[in-house]
């Protein structure tokens, strides 16, 4: 078990192809402060499949790219573990993401992949 006390499970695939991005925009959305989740039922109870993308609006090339390895960093450590099987999830990060609390991120994250408020 690693140091977070949670058991590792499978790491879920990623979405890698504009088609896969925009299949899952028909999906549920689950807007958060720090990100928004969007996600789709494939219905096949394969693999979890996780895309992220964050828009021009959050800021230069440097600043988005350190939003998308924080969210993609818990949801390897922290939050990989509450994706359902079977299901495909987009986070589209915010800059609040950035400046929040690693702690706080992690937790707004698996809440918002199980689907509670």
């Amino acid at each position: 078990m690693p140091a977070t006390g949670k058991p590792v499970g499978q790491n879920p695939k990623r979405l890698l192809k504009r088609a896969e991005f925009l299949a899952v925009r028909r999906g549920e959305k689950r807007r958060g402060r720090f990100f928004l989740v969007e996600v789709l039922d494939r219905g096949d109870g394969g693999v979890p499949r996780v895309g992220y993308t964050v828009t021009k609006k959050v800021g230069n090339a440097v600043v988005r790219n350190r939003v998308r390895r924080r969210l993609k960093e818990a949801v390897r450590i922290h939050a990989a573990d509450d994706m359902v099987p079977g299901n495909d999830y987009v986070i589209v990060g915010r800059d609040d993401a950035l400046r929040a609390p690693f702690g706080q991120l992690k937790a707004e994250l698996s809440r918002r992949l199980r689907g509670t408020r």
